[in-house]
């Protein structure tokens, strides 16, 4: 093989030909002033010609090159010429044999399909950061040459070895962050929902893509006691462990502010003031709601997060989307609770963003898929959560973390029906309310087939908080109670906003005793403001066989 010839035609030797050869033919232009006087006199020594390159040995030049070179031509790409370099990483190789017989690596690193290209479309292509059989990484350049009646192609392999290495050691790292941020996100998320009474519950947590750093979507569902349940799904802006340490925070905020049973919009103004504190830069988005299966209705606050969507018994879907404030964290804002209806049959569902935000969409089109997808989901909260999640084509390498949370108020019927019973009375006239508190507590737990204990102790609790009501509330006042498959509620309202408190009464006190002895035969007990004005006293009582 004639390699003096092959250079000839390598890209670029022509030009620089050219280049030379018009330089020698110019006119010597020394005397228009346009080279300066000292260049001009270092022109006029008797230098000694510099060597040109095209009169170096190509041969020479190719093995002396540190990257690994060869030489292919024809078709069937067969090897002229391989460098020393390459030879000391693969081997000798015979030339004139076609290449998938005389360079085998080719085969194994996917560059003969390549070779194919070069030569077909005259054009170079690189082939990035590919591990060959020696243990190291190369960049290969595959580049076209010219050759009178034949064409070829010239391999040029680079050693990136050391970069290949500190890459994948930054992407072990990149991964054990995220397995650490990933691991603290799932344990900082409830392990195990709690079980309102009244309400069916499931949701679904899922991080984003492999390449994605782990936000902070969380959730949670907690039990108020007096047959009410707190539900809130948020999401902490950014990524990372400090998303989700910040996400940690608000929850367990979130946790204690709901044990005060405030409204939903004193809650969030609570959460607010404290996102600042944790972090002035970082801001969340939140929905807190709270079902009473007594209203039927869900009462909720939003500090700038995704509506949420109820569907009713018909398959009806709607919006509630007011009102809304802006997110925890910017600070200045009075938040406002609205209210949703969530009757017999309905189904109400809260997501984070990752759920319906698309790049190529706009955010009202996402919502308004998923409502289509809502109205068409049926069965049980957890079939529900993944037919939504699939719907919205969420996959292992979505590029957003994704929590969904879906509540259904079941449509009772038959046995079971009777097993949710409620019964009110309202409290009118003096003294002697007490006793017909007491006759009609009697009468509705024998109607509803308590045992004699829980019979006693169910009368004894509502007189001593209808007694409580008369001595320190004020009308319009009302006993209710009501039973699930679990326990017995009894609740006293009343239009005074004082809320009672334990207190150890002291021997010659006249009064002081109820609530300590409601709190003392009760599994549990509370009392909170009404939206109206006014408060709400309640205890309940584990029924036998109920899970508490």
């Amino acid at each position: 093989m004639n390699f003096t010839r092959w250079s000839a035609r390598l890209p670029g030797t022509q030009r620089r030909t050219a280049a030379r050869t018009e330089h020698t033919a110019s006119p010597d232009r020394r005397g228009d002033g346009s080279v300066p006087a000292a260049r001009a006199e270092q022109l006029t020594d008797d230098a000694p010609p510099v060597r040109a390159v095209d009169d170096l040995p190509v041969r020479e030049v190719l093995d002396r090159v540190p990257a690994l070179v060869a030489l292919v031509h024809g078709p069937d790409h067969r090897l002229a010429h391989v460098n020393d370099a390459y030879v000391s990483a693969f081997g000798v190789r015979p030339p004139g044999a076609p290449a998938g017989e005389a360079l085998p690596e080719f085969r194994e690193l996917g560059l003969l399909p390549l070779l194919d290209q070069v030569l077909r479309s005259k054009k170079p292509r690189t082939l990035k950061s590919r591990k060959a059989p020696d243990g190291r990484s190369y960049t290969f350049t595959c580049t076209p040459v010219a050759q009178d009646g034949d064409g070829g192609v010239l391999i040029f392999a680079t050693d990136v070895t050391d970069h290949a290495e500190a890459a994948e050691r930054l992407r072990a790292s990149e991964r054990r962050q995220r397995e650490t941020a990933v691991t603290l996100q799932r344990s900082l998320l409830p392990q195990e929902l709690e079980e309102p009474d009244d309400l069916r519950i499931a949701a679904t947590y899922q991080p984003g893509g492999t390449e994605s750093a782990v936000g902070g979507d969380w959730y949670d569902v907690i039990t108020l006691g007096g047959g009410r349940t707190a539900l809130v799904i948020g999401d902490v802006m950014g990524r990372g462990v400090r998303a989700a340490a910040v996400m940690g925070q608000l929850r367990t905020a979130v946790r204690a502010y709901a044990r005060l049973d405030l409204p939903p919009h004193e809650v969030l103004q609570l959460l607010d003031g404290l996102a600042t504190e944790i972090d002035a830069n970082q801001i969340a988005t939140c929905v807190y709601a709270v079902h009473d299966p007594n209203e039927g209705r869900l009462v909720y606050a939003s500090a700038g997060h995704l509506p949420i969507l109820v569907r009713d018994e018909s398959g009806a879907v709607l919006r509630a989307d007011e009102p809304t404030g802006p997110p925890l964290g910017t600070g200045g804002w009075m938040h406002a609770s609205g209210s949703v209806p969530l009757g017999p049959g309905s189904t109400a569902v809260l997501y984070t963003d990752g759920l319906v935000e698309r790049r190529d969409e706009d955010l009202d089109e996402g919502i308004e898929a998923l409502q289509r997808a809502l109205a068409g989901a049926t069965g049980t909260p957890q079939v529900i959560c993944d037919r939504l999640v699939r719907s919205a084509g969420v996959t292992a390498d979505h590029d957003d973390d994704v929590a969904v949370l879906v509540l259904q108020q079941p449509a009772r019927t038959g046995p079971d029906g009777e097993l949710f019973r409620n019964a009110a009375l309202e409290l009118l006239g003096g003294v002697e309310a007490a006793p017909r508190a007491r006759a009609f507590a009697s009468g509705v737990l024998t109607s509803w087939r308590f045992p004699p204990d829980l019979h006693d102790l169910g009368v004894l609790a509502a007189s001593e908080l209808v007694a409580n009501s008369l001595q320190h509330g004020t009308p319009p006042m009302r006993l209710r109670l009501r039973r699930t498959d679990r326990r017995l509620i009894i609740e006293v309202t009343d239009g005074d906003d004082h809320l009672p408190r334990r207190r150890r009464a002291e021997p010659a006190d006249e009064s002081g005793r109820g609530i300590a002895i409601v709190a003392t035969i009760a599994s549990n007990w509370g009392c909170r403001r009404t939206p109206g004005g006014g408060k709400a006293v309640w205890c309940e009582f584990v029924l036998p066989g109920g899970s508490g």
